[in-house]
C-alpha cells in the first residue's frame, strides 16, 4: 500500500499543525483533517483532482 505523507490531501496542513486521520481508498493511504472529513462524505465532488476516482463517490444521502 502506497503512502503519502501525514497532510490534508485539501488543505495540505500536516499533523504539526492540525488532527488529521487516516483512510485508504482504491490500495492508497491518505490523510484528511477534521475540518475536511465532511467533504467525503458530503461533497466528494469537490475531491476531484485530489483523489483517484473521486468523480466515482456518492455524496452520503440525507437523512
Amino acid at each position: 500500500m502506497e503512502d503519502h505523507k501525514k497532510e490534508c490531501i485539501v488543505c495540505k496542513r500536516d499533523e504539526q499543525q492540525v488532527p488529521v486521520t487516516q483512510f485508504d481508498y482504491m490500495g492508497t493511504r491518505f490523510w484528511i483533517c477534521s475540518q475536511h472529513i465532511p467533504i467525503i462524505i458530503h461533497e466528494p465532488s469537490k475531491l476531484i483532482g485530489l483523489l483517484p476516482d473521486a468523480d466515482k463517490i456518492n455524496p452520503a444521502e440525507d437523512i
